[in-house]
């Protein structure tokens, strides 16, 4: 099966620049027999258990989704079905940044980390892969109320601020999903790995809002329960795609929690399985807590501490002032008053301008490449802010196209220079002068001189709102996030080479005809020279059962009780698939 294009879908074909960079194509065909038996076991177990204890609309959603529990799903194929219930998949290189994952929400795709996980981590990995993905996520979207509240999630996600710190743990976290699941990785990388994940998850910080949206989306849409306290049913793509945790999670010993914007604050550990889980009463009430948590937001609320956290976090934020004007680039430097308003902010570095998420016309970053500064507030003497004075108001500041003018502010700030043009808004507000041989002063501070060319000044009295990211995705460069690259693959050995053949042969004969004398050679190779390997012994036993072959079929039983013998740690999955087969 060739899918090595990326499948375009409408929803797909309207994504940003800086987002489809993240899409890589899935390259079907690099997956190999093994892969599928590894996607083939858990599915099968996974339909089986969860088909009792999960939300009702996860089978319904299988189908939905054009997932196969016999075939690793191509992204071609869940794109053609998704898109009749509005949603779209993408096919990604494992962790990309969590204002990235959750705004890909909001455009209603999915994400989905292409890559497949080992068979000694079938039953968990902390790394993102298809089975999680497109096991876990996808199914529940068949909900209306649930893919809502994911993208509508993903739409206030998106916009969370995070912190150096954040990302700082995203890089140590991708790193080390990578070097786990990579065939080759030494124990002594993996250690170093864990040690720089846990350093940092158990550092001591003020949590950043997507720190604690991420607290949210963990709770919910990974590690959600829904229903009642005494008898709540899985939704969580985590609890989904993991056939240990989604029988243990159900335990009297794992704590079960009222879901509430508490969540919020409860940290977790992706390594380890989870003490405690939330439980909400429906997916409407997800929705109820994310506008709890959202009117909390700098994206809603503004003011110096929405601008502190965009200073803080070092990355691209954009403010919005009362007039509507969006200023996106990296905030620096803001100066407050004695009631902690903003009265001047700066940002360094290539700054666009906006209104309404759309560039203003010649206030892109080929304009402001070396950043944006301006004052905001109400001028001194007059309680009247600049947006909203009149054409009588503004005559008196001697507001003519190139005539000197000069703004006092209340908070001292003075900007004097020839005023060039200005621009408005829809409701006719001013939003922004333009003047040349133009100063701005603080006190005894210089902030703008003549010789820096000519200033722009946003119009507004305070912020309003504060968020990650631009206004406009289109105003900036699409390469904003550097990906962590995974380690190379190593060449296979013949031996493992060999054993792929074998399952390839059980692969090719159980979606044809079985032929009994080839099932019987590929046990005695196996046998031979595969001993450790338990889940092909498996697929003969089902074959060999399913075919009456009873004397091949007590052999490879054999075979397996032995198994779990010498390998004790594997044995509850081999029990596992014994019963599946028998049911």
């Amino acid at each position: 099966m060739e899918t090595n294009h990326i499948q375009e879908n409408e929803l797909i074909s309207k994504l940003p620049p800086h987002l489809k960079q993240f899409i890589k194509p899935q390259n079907y065909e690099h997956y190999t027999p093994i892969n599928q038996a590894v996607w083939r076991y858990v599915m099968r177990k996974n339909v089986d258990y969860l088909s009792k204890v999960a939300h009702e609309s996860y089978l319904e959603g299988l189908e939905k989704t054009g997932i196969s529990i016999d075939e690793i799903p191509s992204m071609y194929g869940m794109n053609r079905i998704l898109k009749e219930i509005g949603w779209a998949a993408v096919a990604v290189d494992g962790f990309i940044p969590p204002n990235a994952f959750m705004e890909f929400q909001a455009y209603k795709v999915l994400v989905i980390a292409s890559e497949i996980r080992q068979l000694e981590n079938i039953e968990y990995t902390p790394a993102p892969d298809i089975i999680h993905e497109g096991a876990g996520h996808a199914p529940i979207i068949a909900s209306p109320d649930y893919a809502e509240y994911l993208r509508r999630f993903g739409a206030i996600g998106s916009k969370a601020i995070a912190s150096a710190h954040d990302m700082d743990l995203y890089h140590a976290v991708r790193d080390l999903s990578i070097i786990k699941e990579a065939d080759h990785a030494s124990a002594e990388a993996i250690q170093e790995a864990e040690q720089r994940v846990d350093t940092l998850q158990y550092k001591k910080v003020e949590p950043s809002e997507i720190a604690l949206i991420r607290n949210l989306h963990w709770w919910t849409v990974e590690y959600g329960l829904v229903g009642s306290l005494e008898n709540p049913k899985i939704y969580g793509a985590g609890l989904l795609s993991s056939i240990g945790e989604s029988k243990s999670c159900l335990l009297p010993e794992v704590k079960k929690i009222p879901y509430s914007i508490d969540a919020a604050t409860q940290d977790f550990d992706i390594t380890k399985p989870q003490p405690q889980l939330f439980v909400t009463p429906d997916f409407a009430y997800l929705a109820e807590v994310l506008e709890e948590f959202a009117d909390k937001m700098a994206v809603r609320k503004g003011g110096y501490k929405g601008l502190q956290k965009l200073i803080d976090s070092n990355s691209l934020g954009t403010i919005e002032l009362s007039t509507g004007i969006q200023i996106s680039g990296n905030f620096t430097k803001m100066i407050t008053n004695e009631d902690h308003e903003v009265v001047y902010f700066e940002t360094k570095g290539e700054t666009a301008l906006a209104n309404k998420d759309k560039e203003l016309i010649g206030h892109g970053i080929q304009t402001h490449a070396n950043g944006f500064r301006s004052p905001i507030g109400k001028l001194k003497g007059i309680n009247l802010a600049i947006e909203n004075m009149g054409p009588r108001d503004l005559k008196a500041y001697n507001f003519y196209d190139n005539k000197r003018i000069e703004f006092t502010f209340d908070s001292g700030i003075v900007v004097e220079g020839l005023n060039v043009t200005g621009i408005r808004n829809l409701r006719g507000e001013l939003i922004l002068i333009q003047f040349t041989d133009c100063t701005v002063t603080y006190k005894n501070e210089v902030l703008f001189s003549p010789e820096e060319g000519d200033f722009y000044m946003a119009v507004g009295s305070q912020i309003t709102s504060a968020f990650a990211g631009a206004a406009d995705p289109y105003s900036f460069e699409a390469l904003i996030h550097e990906l962590s690259t995974s380690l190379d693959k190593k060449e296979k050995s013949d031996k493992e080479i060999k054993l792929e053949q074998l399952y390839q042969q059980v692969r090719t004969l159980r979606q044809n005809t079985i032929d009994k004398g080839v099932l019987e050679e590929v046990f005695i190779q196996l046998k031979a020279e595969h001993q450790q390997d338990w889940l092909l012994s498996l697929e003969l036993y089902e074959l060999a059962k399913q075919n009456k072959m009873e004397s091949f079929t007590s052999e490879i039983r054999q075979h397996l009780e032995k198994l779990k013998i010498s390998r004790p740690k594997i044995a509850h999955l081999i029990e596992d698939g014994l019963e599946l087969i028998h049911s």
